[in-house]
């Protein structure tokens, strides 16, 4: 098992919509809002189990309204769509942002195959092939 470098810095930047983590190897990852909300660790995203994933749509302008830390292992963020459970953990958090890319381009693409979007003002309707 990889072990994870120890977060020691964690920025809200409310302006540019992004919490930056700084963890003891050097590394710094900026996770935007929307990153964070859409890949929740709760049950109410992740399900309970594989294939049990809910795609969440509409989070384009989501806002964290709260982040707390939750002993030396997790964060707990509050986002102002109502959103608060599931615990980050610093590890998931680590993974998170090593994975960022990979998992942004997954989730566009999963966005696209429901024909779903990430703003919450515009619904899309295909017609025909």
């Amino acid at each position: 098992m990889t072990t994870v470098p120890t977060l020691t810095d964690i920025k809200v930047k409310r302006k540019s919509g992004v919490v930056s983590l700084g963890f003891a190897s050097g590394e710094v990852f900026e996770l935007s809002f929307e990153f964070l909300r859409v890949h929740s660790p709760s049950a109410e995203v992740k399900g309970h189990g594989p294939g049990q994933e809910v795609l969440q749509t509409g989070k384009k302008n989501v806002q964290i309204k709260g982040l707390s830390p939750i002993g030396h292992y997790a964060l707990q963020i509050e986002f102002d769509d109502g959103h608060d459970s599931g615990l980050y953990s610093f590890e998931y958090l680590y993974y998170l942002g090593s994975q960022q890319k990979a998992l942004w381009a997954h989730y566009l693409h999963a966005l696209e195959e429901a024909d779903a979007t990430r703003d919450p003002d515009i619904q899309v309707i295909r017609l025909g092939n």
